[in-house]
């Protein structure tokens, strides 16, 4: 639960940056947004959840 909440927060950021550089419309982000919700629905929601929650990880694995 804390990643997920992590990673929106971190997608939030990116999605604000992206709106504020020209790079993403409101129409096109809103659009995207509806696309993550209904994805979300679908059967393949465990498993993109599984997948973000082993790239965090195997990215908090990694010694530097």
């Amino acid at each position: 639960m804390v990643v997920s909440a992590s990673l929106a927060f971190v997608f939030g950021i990116i999605t604000v940056f992206l709106y504020r550089s020209g790079a993403v419309r409101i129409l096109s982000g809103l659009t995207l947004i509806l696309f993550g919700f209904t994805l979300a629905s679908t059967g393949l929601g465990p498993t993109i959840s599984q997948l973000l929650t082993g790239l965090v990880h195997l990215i908090g694995s990694i010694r530097v």
